[in-house]
């Protein structure tokens, strides 16, 4: 169907924005993402930035995206229910991703904050779309390939989007290392896990949500322990957080109660 193709043709062109966009953000092309914006986004700015190795996470993720552009030209996954209802929204979070790596490297802190809001919402319709969708619509390795990829997607900028506003306070004068920081940053660790376990209400998703938002925190606990600025305090909370996601990870999967994934499908086809 003609559908069909012009999604996959503009799943591949953002698929191509988004790897000049990562060549930018390396430094191939461009300033590295720890370098721009001043500084601002760099492992050391803020309390609330993970050590630097938990960035390597993009790497699975990229990955992740680039298999999904070559599995939904396949000729069966191509056609099928869970390529035409995920799609548009991967290629959105593509153009996002690469236009929040552009924005930053102009400096635009603060823009660069409703970009990732941007992505952190369209990322969790889309897993409240493959919960809807279910066990139907595709093959079994497509099927893991999405949730895969989309739940460490999103569970790592559900954890991002806290550290990119902390930059930006940082960047618009804000102290990172007073009383009032090291609370600010608290009451943040608690927003990250209350937002990641919501989102592990998406069942398909939930383990690459959990698996995301522990890696961020445990490396966020890492960073404070061992890197400027210190903070026993927040490290201590960013490892409580992670294990308070890891636990509720465990739970939903044990619980039989089915209104989770029911509350989903309805909220899903009534939006």
């Amino acid at each position: 169907m003609s559908s069909d193709r012009t999604r996959q043709v503009v799943v591949t062109l953002a698929e191509v924005f988004c790897v000049l966009g990562t060549l930018v953000g390396v430094g191939v092309i461009g300033t590295r993402v720890e370098e721009s914006s001043g500084g601002s986004l760099a492992a050391d700015a803020t309390l609330l930035v993970p050590a630097g190795p938990a960035f390597s996470i993009w790497s699975v993720i990229y990955v992740g995206l680039a298999a999904y552009t070559v599995w939904q030209w396949l000729p069966g996954p191509g056609r099928s229910e869970l390529a035409r209802r995920s799609g548009w929204m991967v290629a959105g979070s593509m153009v996002l991703n690469a236009l929040w790596l552009l924005v930053t490297q102009q400096g635009w802190i603060w823009l660069s904050v409703l970009v990732i809001l941007a992505l952190l919402l369209l990322l969790a319709r889309l897993a409240l779309e493959l919960a809807a969708i279910g066990d139907h619509g595709a093959d079994g390795v497509g099927t893991w390939l999405v949730r895969g990829t989309v739940g460490l997607y999103l569970g790592w900028v559900a954890v991002a989007t806290f550290a990119n506003i902390a930059a930006a306070l940082g960047s618009s004068g804000a102290n990172v290392t007073t009383g009032v920081a090291v609370v600010g940053a608290l009451v943040a660790l608690v927003l990250v896990a209350s937002v990641a376990v919501a989102l592990m209400r998406a069942e398909p998703t939930r383990w690459g949500v959990a698996a995301a938002a522990v890696w961020g925190l445990a490396w966020l606990a890492v960073g404070r322990f061992g890197d400027e600025p210190r903070s026993a305090l927040v490290g201590t909370g960013a490892l409580v957080a992670a294990a308070a996601v890891a636990v509720a990870a465990v739970a939903f999967t044990m619980s039989r109660r089915s209104e989770p994934s029911v509350d989903l499908r309805s909220h899903t086809r009534s939006a």
